[in-house]
């Protein structure tokens, strides 16, 4: 709709609808597009920003990568559960000191968590998950491999899809049901209750509490997230070529394209974006309102 060019009455229009106006109702004057605004609001992004920004994304990728080679390694019987249960207990300790080192102080009227509470609740999911392990080695006796290694994929995926980068901490509860499932299907494959106890345990470490401490990284130490990221993710690209070199190869190439060329084609698109704004869009009820119940009552 553009401005009207025949000549209007002397009378000044108004944009207004609570009087009558000597005008059409499709009438505008020649102030029509000077409110006129052009890709209000679009952010600049920045490309190496944005490759940190999805080096999370990456990141995680690669984590699901380590998990699948543990899973591999165990049931080969090229790791021993007592080794898996050592390491992941080095590592949870590991983690916890340094997610300790890297906590902010506390906001006003939040009580932090003691370490007794956390030991608590460690202790309680161990104990738990080591009476149930000979129930889930059973667990899926009556399904097909082949149902169990769908089920597991599947699971995975909905753990990277519903999986919240921009807030990993703490975990979404869909995605870490999801990698949890998927990790007990896994589990249940393995020769002995004790594997799977190492298993779950290993889980537990990778899908819930690594992305608590990679978000502390990236809070408060965030030279040294983009290392973390880049070390993951060589870490899940060697450890699956160890096992699957076609996946490895498959691997790098989806970890470049979300790292790499995925911020590189956002960046370049953003060239084409036209959004247009002006007094056509949506009313907003602003200081009008008074004077049109002024007139109204009056």
């Amino acid at each position: 709709m553009g401005p009207d060019s025949a000549p209007g009455p002397a009378v000044p229009w108004q944009k207004i609808l609570w009087e009558r106006q000597p005008f059409p109702d499709n009438y505008v004057d020649q102030r029509f597009l000077e409110e006129l605004r052009r890709n209000e609001g679009i952010r600049q992004y920045r490309y190496w920003a944005m490759v940190k920004e999805a080096g999370l994304v990456g990141q995680q990728l690669s984590c699901v990568a380590i998990f699948i080679t543990l899973w591999l390694y165990m049931e080969q019987s090229l790791l021993s559960p007592e080794t898996l249960l050592w390491t992941s207990l080095l590592c949870a300790l590991l983690g916890y000191g340094l997610y300790q080192a890297l906590s902010s102080p506390a906001e006003p009227g939040c009580e932090p968590r003691t370490r007794l509470a956390d030991l608590q609740s460690a202790t309680i999911f161990l104990s738990f998950t080591f009476g149930f392990s000979p129930v889930l080695k059973t667990l899926t006796e009556s399904v097909s491999t082949d149902t169990v290694y769908a089920m597991s994929a599947l699971m995975l995926l909905a753990h990277l899809v519903s999986f919240p980068y921009a807030q990993p901490f703490p975990p979404g509860s869909l995605s870490l049901n999801a990698a949890l499932f998927a990790s007990v299907c896994l589990a249940s494959r393995l020769p002995g209750a004790l594997h799977t106890f190492a298993m779950l345990s290993c889980a537990l470490l990778v899908f819930a509490l690594w992305p608590c401490l990679l978000h502390r990284i990236k809070e408060n130490a965030s030279s040294q997230f983009a290392g973390v990221c880049v070390g993951v993710c060589i870490g899940g690209v060697v450890g699956l070529g160890s096992q699957w070199l076609g996946g490895a190869v498959l691997l790098a190439l989806a970890l470049g394209s979300v790292t790499l060329l995925c911020p590189l084609l956002l960046i370049r698109l953003q060239r084409h974006k036209d959004n247009i704004h002006g007094p056509w869009d949506e009313a907003e009820i602003q200081e009008d309102l008074g004077r049109f119940l002024h007139h109204q009552t009056g």
